[in-house]
């Protein structure tokens, strides 16, 4: 019989370190020579197409899926560790395959915003970090004050994002900004 696995989340706004502590992660395990596999989003193609890559440069090799059901397919029996950057970008379809894997003995570390730049729970994450068995929320350095950064704030030419404007867009620095309540600005009308 199977050893139980566990889920671990590692979320918050943007530039506040989740890839960089997924790779230390990953990276430990490694080591310690357990098989890791790691999945990232199709769309998330802002630093490599192959690789997940923290802001600061850190990376670790990846196959970029289009659904959480390909993932399932391609997690491999003898794998010990799953790690899945950016899971705000997969459907809520992704509860069940981490309930899945961690019914396989597998240790599944997942990272995502926990909230879009409207401030709202950001896709499947709420189910995610309901269902998970530790949840590590960090924190960015607000680019307005130097305060504790909880919000993303989404530019588009320089200037706050409106709720008509589309939830996903991945970029970086050029298009986001960590922010703490206070300077986090959110425009509800267009």
């Amino acid at each position: 019989m199977n050893k139980i696995g566990k889920i671990e989340v590692i979320t918050g706004g943007m530039f506040c370190g989740k890839t960089e502590e997924l790779i230390r992660r990953l990276k430990r395990a490694k080591i310690a020579e357990q098989k890791v596999q790691v999945f990232k989003p199709v769309i998330d193609i802002r630093y490599s197409k192959r690789e997940v890559v923290s802001h600061a440069g850190d990376k670790i090799e990846a196959v970029p899926i289009k659904n959480v059901q390909e993932m399932l397919q391609l997690v491999e029996s003898d794998t010990k560790v799953v790690g899945i950057d950016e899971a705000q970008f997969f459907d809520d379809g992704i509860v069940n395959v981490l309930k899945s894997l961690i019914k396989k003995g597998k240790r599944v570390i997942v990272t995502g915003l926990d909230m879009d730049f409207r401030g709202e729970p950001f896709g499947p994450m709420p189910y995610i970090m309901a269902v998970a068995d530790e949840v590590l929320k960090l924190h960015a350095i607000c680019v307005v004050c130097n305060e504790e950064a909880t919000m993303t704030q989404r530019l588009i030419n320089g200037r706050p994002a409106k709720s008509p404007d589309p939830i996903i867009q991945v970029g970086g620095s050029e298009v986001y900004e960590a922010r703490c309540r206070k300077h986090h600005i959110f425009l509800k009308n267009k």
